[in-house]
């Protein structure tokens, strides 16, 4: 990946996903009655009046000679061509990993994802904030989709940190091994996440599943399907996050090995910019304290006034 911005398509591509990808979602139910109708008549009345009430285009007839019509097809047809544009054209930011693999391009334009759900996320809670206690008219549905776009964040952020190598872990013992040892740590690390990404996806599949086929929403108001939706979404993302756990052990093997310490938390761009701020050789005998900095100003602005 390049070093520079792509510019408005790494916002747009995104964007445009998320569109697509929350319109199929809304109008999930339509393509289930299409190809995996309920086999109980109750089901399918229950799921048949969910998605008369939730459907965006009720006039529009459908497709294939199911319920999902042009519209979902085409935002269907914009998930897949959005996520291989996105992965394309997706850009590594200067702290990025630099991994350039077709799967690794995936995780980083998710996380491109993530940061417009994110956008989203505060734009749907600034709205509410300002209709409930400007307006006094407070919405239905701002908190549950706030929780709804919350629970997507927190999902794919995890895939992405995977790929980025910026979870959670413990380097004590790890930096003091020799670089074979490492590699035994890696792959037995690398072993449990996909025991346990597969003891997840084969004890949750038949709930999901259930929860999913029968659209099961959290009963408000609003009522979003987030059970519905969330529970396999973890799966998904837990299936994704084994892989990227994979590919990062093949990609890492030969590796120089690296030494971590609290210097790794530090901004090398800010730590630049304040080294220019006090000059090269560093402070010396200046006083830098925020008080001192703010009485010369104040000095200064008292002689041009008086001037």
């Amino acid at each position: 990946m390049q070093e520079k911005t792509a510019g408005p398509v790494e916002w747009l591509v995104p964007l445009a996903f998320i569109a697509c990808a929350g319109w199929v979602v809304w109008h999930l139910p339509a393509f289930t009655l299409t190809f995996n109708p309920p086999a109980d008549q109750s089901a399918f009345d229950n799921l048949a009046a969910i998605h008369a009430r939730n459907d965006v285009t009720p006039g529009m007839a459908g497709l294939f000679g199911g319920m999902a019509d042009p519209v979902d097809w085409l935002a269907m047809a914009g998930i897949v061509i959005f996520l291989i544009l996105g992965v394309l054209t997706v850009q590594r930011a200067p702290m990025e990993i630099r991994n350039g693999s077709p799967f690794d391009r995936l995780a980083v334009f998710i996380g491109r994802v993530v940061m417009m759900l994110i956008a989203l996320l505060t734009s749907v809670m600034l709205y509410e904030v300002v209709v409930r206690y400007v307006f006094e008219a407070p919405t239905l549905w701002a908190n549950e989709l706030s929780l709804w776009i919350a629970g997507f964040v927190f999902l794919c952020a995890g895939f992405y940190a995977m790929q980025q190598r910026s979870h959670i872990r413990i380097f004590l013992l790890y930096d003091v091994m020799p670089r074979w040892a490492q590699r035994i740590c890696d792959v037995i690390t690398t072993l449990l996440i996909v025991l346990f990404a597969f003891a997840l996806i084969y004890g949750g599949y038949g709930e999901a599943l259930t929860k999913l086929h029968r659209w099961e929403t959290f009963g408000t108001a609003f009522d979003p399907p987030i059970p519905a939706t969330l529970k396999p979404m973890v799966l998904l993302i837990v299936g994704l996050v084994a892989v990227q756990a994979v590919v990062n052990l093949f990609a890492d093997w030969n590796a120089e090995p690296v030494l971590h310490s609290a210097a790794d938390d530090i901004d090398e761009d800010e730590l630049e910019r304040m080294r220019a701020a006090v000059a090269a050789e560093g402070t010396g005998e200046l006083d830098v304290t925020r008080g001192h900095i703010q009485g010369k100003q104040m000095k200064a602005k008292e002689i041009k006034d008086h001037g």
